[in-house]
């Protein structure tokens, strides 16, 4: 068993701010990377295969964050169950909630895959999709659906080897899956003249081969979360715990992208310049998003090991550490977003009606993101002290209510583009204070 625990980072002892950020590293270079090769789907549908199609990925842009948000969120359960049992030492139940988390991710991924495949066309025809992309986006959103089992299964692998603090192999992962997609969008849609069913198709053969690589490193383990499927059993009171944080970070995830869906709804009202042209922007929304993500993700892992070390003193050095580094990472890429709005926005299209709607959607969303940081950090520090259901609730009624209530009211009242985008850095505000209030109030009842 200590073979095996001196393989993870110890998490419970030494220096933090290093340990912190060169573990939060990785993993913003993962999403960062991933992002970059999604804009590339973005970029290459944009100039290859015209505007309408641009807007029908672009339309499909909230349904997607709403699934990888969700799938992400649930999965935080499975990092915060291994990450506290590795702080105690329990080696056989963390491997237990290792086997527990996979075979759990493989059912979940197919349920979701049939259940996206049936209410694909509904649930454009719900958020208002312009009817001259509509049977674009369907097709697009079907064969993504296609893939769902595979970035299941990827995000529960990524939370296992994060509760261990390896964050470099899914970096490696995404780094040759996104090469391949580059390569298959480009084969596809310039050398095939395919449309939005190639980009689909793109993204649906990379996120197999990234799980599948994931999945081939785990069963040749030699740590506390080697896999084997000789093993693979669901163990009830671990999956129990899991879902016990996992289903509150997941419906936040959830409820953060169905607030932005029935934004989708109104934006959608504006035509098909303002769909192309949020889209492109928020390909750099996302990326700003991912540069603060990692700590977010640190502050959970961090806390959650020692906390199961009794370490409270330390759990608070962590919340300090991952605000501080999360914060200067933060400021420089709003910085370089906003200062070079236009060019980067052109990388997507060329068109300067789409340009416009971009342009005005990045200097309104990206100049409040440190505010969206300051929600991850507090959101991740709290999770790792096992209060899922708290930080929950404050971004369902911070975030979620409140946008809807601007959405439906004032932006209703003043029918702008601009307005309705405002909801966003309301709700960032709101929920921040509220969250730095909660983790006060519930980390002073463990002292």
């Amino acid at each position: 068993m200590r073979n095996k625990m001196k393989q993870t980072m110890k998490m419970t002892e030494g220096s933090l701010a290093d340990k912190i950020f060169f573990f939060a590293l990785p993993l913003a270079a993962s999403s960062i990377l991933q992002q970059l090769f999604n804009s590339a789907d973005v970029a290459v549908v944009g100039n290859f295969a015209g505007s309408n199609a641009l807007g029908a990925v672009g339309a499909n842009g909230s349904v997607i964050n709403l699934l990888v948000n969700t799938f992400v969120g649930i999965s935080i359960g499975s990092n915060v169950v291994i990450a506290t049992l590795i702080g105690q030492n329990k080696e056989k139940k963390a491997k237990q909630a290792v086997h527990t988390s996979m075979l759990f991710a493989v059912i979940l991924g197919v349920i979701l895959m049939a259940f996206g495949l049936l209410i694909a066309p509904q649930l454009l025809r719900l958020m208002a999709t312009p009817s001259n992309i509509l049977s674009l986006a369907v097709l697009y959103l079907r064969i993504y659906f296609l893939g769902v089992p595979f970035i299941v299964l990827y995000n529960f692998e990524a939370a296992i080897l994060r509760s261990r603090g390896e964050t470099r192999l899914p970096l490696i992962a995404l780094s040759i899956a996104g090469v391949i997609n580059v390569i298959l969008n480009l084969v596809f849609v310039v050398g095939l003249g395919m449309s939005v069913d190639g980009v689909a198709y793109a993204t649906v053969i990379s996120n197999i081969f990234s799980s599948l690589f994931l999945l081939i490193y785990l069963t040749h383990d030699t740590t506390i979360t080697h896999f084997t499927f000789k093993q693979c059993h669901i163990h009830k009171d671990l999956l129990l715990h899991i879902l016990k944080i996992g289903i509150p970070s997941g419906m936040q995830g959830a409820l953060f992208s169905i607030s932005n869906v029935i934004i989708q709804s109104q934006l959608n009202q504006f035509g098909s310049y303002a769909i192309a042209g949020s889209a492109a922007a928020l390909n750099f929304e996302i990326l700003s998003y991912y540069f603060f993500e990692g700590f977010g993700q640190a502050a959970i892992t961090f806390v959650g090991q020692n906390y199961g070390a009794g370490k409270m003193d330390r759990c608070h050095q962590v919340l300090k550490y991952c605000w501080m580094e999360a914060s200067v990472v933060t400021i420089v890429s709003t910085i370089l977003f906003v200062a070079f709005a236009r060019p980067l926005a052109s990388i997507f299209s060329s068109d300067p009606h789409v340009l416009g709607y971009a342009v005005r959607r990045m200097y309104i969303l990206i100049t409040f993101e440190i505010l969206n940081m300051s929600i991850e950090i507090l959101s991740g520090a709290m999770r790792g002290f096992g209060y899922a259901i708290v930080p929950t609730l404050v971004a369902v009624f911070g975030i979620c209510v409140s946008r809807i209530i601007w959405v439906f009211t004032i932006a209703k009242m003043i029918h702008s583009y601009e307005v309705l985008l405002y909801c966003y850095p309301i709700s960032w505000l709101l929920t921040s204070i509220a969250s730095l209030i909660a983790y006060k109030y519930l980390t002073r009842k463990l002292v």
